[in-house]
C-alpha cells in the first residue's frame, strides 16, 4: 500500500478533489462516477440515486457470494456428521482433519488466490481483458506448486498430530481422513484463482447454481460411500475431495464455453510462466493477511483449552465462535463484492465510485450484523440450547453474548475493510497492521485478562477484541483519508508492471 500511507490527507469524498473520467462500454459505473461527479444537481438527490445505483451493484455481487460460501461450509458439514454416524472416534478424527489441518490449507490457498482478486478487478476495470486469463494461470500455477508441499504435510499428518499433543488413535483416524484431502488441495490450487476470476467480471451466480448442483451429488454420494459401500473415513474425505473438483471442472467449462468470458479468457498462454517470483511475492502477502486473521481465532480456543475449567470454557466459545461463523458467512459477501467494486473503479479511472463503493458496503454490512446482534441479545438465554441441552454452559453461552454481539458489529466492518484492502492491494500494509494488532496487543491483553486477573474465557475474549477494534479502526481511518486518485494512479502502474499494455477490445455485455 504505497499511496495510502503517505497520502491520507484528501477526505473521502472530497467534493474539490478532481474528478477522472473515461468513457466505457458497461455504463453502469460510468454513471455512478458522473452522478457523484455532478455538482449541479443538489448534493442530497445526488448521495440517493448514487446509493441506488451502488447498493443493485452490490448485492448482485453479494447475494450470490454468499450462497457460494455457505454451500462450501455445508460440504463439509455434511461430511463430518455423515463421519460422527459412525462413531465418536470417527466424528473427533474428521473434525480435527476438517477444523486443524484442512482449514490451514483452505485459509493458506485462498489467500494467496487473493492476488488475482486485485489484479483481475483492476485489469478487468482498465480494460485490459486478455490479462485476466494470464493472471488466473500465473495464481493456478503458484497454487499447484504451494499445494504439492501442502501435499507432504498431509502425508505426515499422523506424527505432526500426535507431536501437538493428540492421542495416537485420534492421529491415526485422523490421517485416514486427510490422505483422502490430498486431492481437494489441488482443487483449492485451480478453484480459487477460478473464483477470484469469475468474480472480477461479476460473475458470481453460475457459481451459486454450480455450488447448489454439487451439494446435492455431495449427499448422496456420501451416504452411498460411507453407509452402503462401508469405506468409512477414506471414503467420506474421498467424495469431498471428489465434490470440489466437481464444482472446478464445471466452472472452467462454463469460463471456456460462456460468451461473457470471451475476451478474458483466450486459452492457455506461455506468458503465464513469465514473472513469477513477483506474483508469488503479492499472492504471500495476500495468503500471510488471512492467515493471520484465522490463526487468531484458533489461538482464542487454544487459550480457553488452558484455563481452570477447560470443559466449560470450550464448549461455551464453541457456540459462540459457530454463531460468529454463521454471521460471518454473510459478511464474507460484501467482502468479495467490496474487493470486486473498488478494484475494478479504480481500473475505471473512477475515484469517487471507488470511496462511494466503501461508504455504501461498510453501511450496509454494518446495518444487517446490528440487527443479528440484536437478536442474539434478545435471545441470549436461550440460543445455547440449539447447540446443547446443558444449563451451565447455557449460563456461559449468555455471558459472553454481549461480546458476542460486538464481534458481530466488528466483523460487519473488519472484514469487508480487508476486502477493500484486497481491491486496492494494500496486502502488505493489512499484514503489519494484523500482526501488531493481534499478536503484539490483542492476544497478550486476552492472556493477562483471562489468566492473571482471573476472568477466563471472557477476558481472553476481551483481550482480543481488543486486537480486533484496533485493527478496524485503523483500516477504518487509513481507508477515510486515502486519496483515491493516487490509488487509480497507482492501480495503473501496477497494471503496467503486471501485464503488456493490451489493445482494448469491446465488453460483451
Amino acid at each position: 500500500m504505497q499511496s495510502s500511507t503517505k497520502d491520507i490527507n484528501q477526505p473521502l469524498l472530497d467534493s474539490k478533489s478532481p474528478s477522472i473520467t473515461t468513457n466505457r462500454p458497461h455504463g453502469s459505473t460510468d454513471e455512478l462516477e458522473n452522478i457523484l461527479s455532478d455538482i449541479t444537481v443538489p448534493f442530497s438527490q445526488r448521495m440517493w440515486i448514487a446509493t441506488r445505483i451502488e447498493s443493485k451493484l452490490l448485492f448482485k455481487l453479494a447475494a450470490p457470494a454468499v450462497i457460494v460460501y455457505m454451500i462450501n461450509y455445508l460440504m463439509s458439514m455434511s461430511t463430518n456428521i455423515s463421519c460422527g454416524q459412525l462413531g465418536n472416534l470417527e466424528l473427533a478424527a474428521s473434525s480435527l482433519g476438517n477444523t486443524g489441518i484442512q482449514m490451514f490449507a483452505y485459509g493458506l490457498m485462498l489467500g494467496m488466490g487473493s492476488a488475482v482478486e486485485t489484479l483481475c478487478g483492476q485489469a478487468y476495470g482498465a480494460q485490459k481483458y486478455e490479462m485476466l486469463g494470464i493472471y488466473l494461470q500465473k495464481s493456478t500455477i503458484l497454487l499447484t506448486l504451494t499445494g504439492i508441499l501442502l501435499s507432504i504435510i498431509y502425508i505426515f499428518s499422523r506424527k505432526i498430530l500426535i507431536f501437538l499433543g493428540e492421542s495416537p488413535e485420534i492421529a491415526s483416524a485422523a490421517s485416514i481422513f486427510v490422505f483422502g484431502l490430498i486431492p481437494q488441495i489441488f482443487a483449492y490450487a485451480v478453484n480459487f484463482p477460478i473464483q477470484k476470476f469469475m468474480q472480477a467480471q461479476s460473475i458470481i451466480a453460475p457459481s451459486a447454481y454450480i455450488s447448489a448442483v454439487t451439494l446435492i451429488i455431495h449427499v448422496f454420494l456420501s451416504w452411498l460411500t460411507v453407509y452402503k459401500l462401508g469405506f468409512g473415513l477414506l471414503g467420506a474425505s474421498l467424495v469431498l475431495s471428489f465434490s470440489w473438483w466437481i464444482v472446478v471442472i464445471a466452472q472452467f467449462v462454463y469460463i471456456v464455453k460462456s460468451e461473457k468470458c470471451r475476451y478474458t479468457w483466450r486459452g492457455f498462454s506461455a506468458q503465464a510462466f513469465t514473472g513469477l517470483p513477483a506474483f508469488f511475492k503479492l499472492s504471500a502477502a495476500s495468503a500471510v493477511m488471512l492467515c493471520l486473521e484465522t490463526w487468531y481465532l484458533q489461538l482464542l480456543v487454544l487459550l480457553a483449552g488452558l484455563l481452570e475449567n477447560p470443559q466449560l470454557a470450550l464448549d461455551s466459545l464453541s457456540i459462540c465462535m459457530s454463531i460468529v461463523g454463521w454471521a460471518f458467512m454473510t459478511i464474507v459477501g460484501f467482502n468479495a463484492a467490496a474487493s470486486v467494486r473498488v478494484g475494478n473503479e479504480l481500473g475505471s479511472k473512477h475515484p469517487k465510485s471507488a470511496a462511494f463503493s466503501v461508504i455504501v458496503v461498510n453501511s450496509i454490512s454494518l446495518i444487517i450484523s446490528v440487527i443479528v446482534a440484536i437478536i442474539l441479545l434478545t435471545l441470549r438465554d436461550v440460543v445455547s440450547y440449539i447447540f446443547t441441552e446443558g444449563e451451565e454452559v447455557a449460563a456461559a453461552v449468555s455471558d459472553l453474548c454481549p461480546l458476542l454481539a460486538i464481534t458481530i458489529i466488528l466483523n460487519s466492518v473488519q472484514p469487508v475493510m480487508s476486502g477493500v484492502a484486497v481491491g486496492c492491494g494494500w496486502q502488505a500494509f493489512v499484514t503489519k497492521v494484523n500482526v501488531g494488532c493481534y499478536y503484539l496487543v490483542g492476544i497478550p491483553f486476552g492472556v493477562i485478562l483471562g489468566f492473571y486477573f482471573n476472568l477466563g474465557a471472557k477476558g481472553i475474549w476481551s483481550g482480543m477484541l481488543c486486537g480486533t477494534a484496533m485493527q478496524t479502526i485503523i483500516l477504518l481511518w487509513v481507508t477515510f483519508r486515502t486519496d483515491w486518485n493516487k490509488e487509480v494512479e497507482e492501480s495503473l502502474k501496477r497494471l503496467d508492471e503486471w501485464g503488456r499494455e493490451d489493445k482494448k477490445q469491446p465488453l460483451l455485455s
